[in-house]
């Protein structure tokens, strides 16, 4: 698409992601908080944020089968940017009658039960995180998956109580996204480098193979269509 003005110079990434910042932080008009599974979309959000507002809450959530190298990750991230990471569980109650009801790995079984394991492990915590909140920040790009082409800079969220919801990297590729990884040094999760392009719970989660899309390793016994966890239903 042409500019509206050829003689300005198109805005870099990084300038777009912070201007959809700035003015998601000013709309919102109240506590906002990152969401942060510790991909390198997340930890490029936290750098984009120690250089707009450092204060921005960030929190995680802790599904009980997450892979070792996203705690190392997470404390990579802690140690850079001296922040405090608000951590979430599931309720301990809901995971014990899940696992003696239907096993360790009932996710495999059938759409129904692998949603109701990500309701337990994730969407319930998410909701308390986002507790009094006026908006949150998501990592979500529009390249990811069909699941996420309709997404925009900043959105109503009805599934949550119609927080504002926040995109900065809507737009970005995946070669942008690691271009300013390596210019900014980031501390990156060793999964992405072991063929990783997106991260969830370590069972549900694979390495993908050339020519696959980044998200054909989660959940990979489902329709692209499915391969939502329910933390960013529309």
């Amino acid at each position: 698409m042409n500019s509206p003005h050829p003689d300005r110079p198109e805005p870099t990434p990084q300038k777009q992601a912070l201007e959809i910042l700035r003015q998601g932080l000013a709309q919102a008009d109240g506590p906002v908080a990152l969401a942060c599974s510790f991909s390198v979309e997340d930890v490029a959000i936290i750098d984009l944020l120690s250089q707009l507002a450092p204060t921005t809450r960030v929190f995680a959530i802790d599904t009980g089968r997450l892979n070792e190298e996203t705690y190392e990750a997470a404390e990579s991230v802690s140690q850079r940017y001296n922040l405090a990471i608000d951590w979430y569980f599931p309720e301990r109650a809901a995971v014990e009658q899940l696992e003696r009801g239907k096993g360790l790995f009932s996710f495999r079984d059938s759409l129904a039960n692998r949603r109701e394991c990500c309701g337990i492990r994730k969407v319930e915590p998410l909701r308390r995180a986002l507790a009094g909140l006026s908006g949150w920040i998501t990592g979500l790009r529009r390249e990811q998956s069909v699941t996420r082409d309709a997404l925009q800079a900043i959105e109503v969220d009805q599934v949550n109580g119609g927080l504002l919801k926040i995109n900065p990297l809507l737009d970005w590729i995946e070669a942008q996204l690691w271009d300013y990884a390596k210019t900014r040094r980031l501390p990156v999760n060793r999964l992405h480098q072991q063929g990783y392009p997106s991260i969830g719970c370590a069972p549900c989660t694979r390495a993908v193979q050339p020519g696959e899309p980044s998200r054909a390793g989660r959940w990979w016994w489902e329709d692209p269509e499915h391969k939502e966890c329910g933390l960013h239903r529309r």
